[in-house]
């Protein structure tokens, strides 16, 4: 081995490795369960290869016992699923948004499969969860996770007592932002069914012999979407707008 890398080499490549392959795990569209395994680990390992100069200088020496080397690498996994975790909870922005959308339409019982959750869900959830995670390449968002990932040695350094504190507030912070969002993004929605159904409500009083669900069950389907599609390009605009300022918080550690 020590023909090709020395022992304190490969242990900070391993220490490396540790935290990039745990965040790549949970990162959008990289993460998902449709991606094969040997692709993330080659992905892991290229960028490992390509952050460990930038890297190695802020990383622990190697230990002299086995049990202290676990633990090292136990702490990188953990500090890059926390940070993983974080991105990835404000894609729910996008599955609450199309929650409540798919209630408003009464398209709520159209169950469908979602790719990025690995469960079943709403039409309209599933496709928005594509949408943003389609927003996030296209708009080169995922260039900022390189950064944030040289980034998190700075805010999270591996000699530093790691404070899962902090990680809990922001985790519940970022929780709540994203449920805002959510709400917010649908919106244009939420006022139209308010008003669609105060008027549906108010000509059934009016007209009582006229069969006014058989007329706006479909008027809701149909109105309610064509507002849906007409704020689509507002609604991905503000995610993505939201989304690269929660991942500017990881890359500002490296910008700094």
């Amino acid at each position: 081995m020590e023909a090709w890398a020395t022992s304190e080499q490969v242990w900070q490549g391993a220490l490396i490795f540790a935290r990039i392959g745990a965040v790549l795990l949970m990162l959008p569209g990289v993460g998902e369960s449709y991606v094969p395994p040997r692709v993330r680990l080659s992905l892991a390992l290229m960028i490992s290869l390509v952050l460990w100069p930038v890297v190695a200088g802020g990383l622990p020496a190697l230990p002299a016992s086995l049990g202290s080397m676990v633990g090292w690498v136990i702490r990188e996994v953990v500090v890059g699923l926390m940070i993983g975790a974080l991105l990835r909870s404000f894609l729910t922005a996008l599955s609450t948004a199309g929650e409540i959308v798919s209630l408003q339409t009464t398209l709520g019982f159209a169950q469908t499969a979602n790719p990025m959750q690995a469960q079943p869900g709403t039409t309209i959830s599933a496709f928005l969860m594509l949408l943003g995670t389609t927003l996030i390449f296209a708009t080169n968002t995922h260039h900022l996770f390189i950064a944030g990932l040289v980034g998190s040695y700075e805010l999270i350094a591996p000699a530093r007592p790691l404070v899962t504190g902090d990680f809990t507030a922001m985790a519940v912070k970022t929780l709540g932002d994203s449920f805002m969002l959510g709400v917010q993004l649908s919106a244009p929605v939420l006022v139209f069914a308010l008003i669609f159904n105060l008027a549906s409500g108010l000509v059934g009083r009016v007209m009582p012999s006229f069969q006014i669900f058989f007329a706006a069950a479909p008027l809701s389907v149909i109105l309610g979407l064509s507002v849906f599609a007409l704020s689509l390009g507002v609604l991905g605009t503000v995610f993505i707008d939201r989304y690269r300022a929660l991942a500017q918080v990881f890359a500002g550690g490296a910008g700094g």
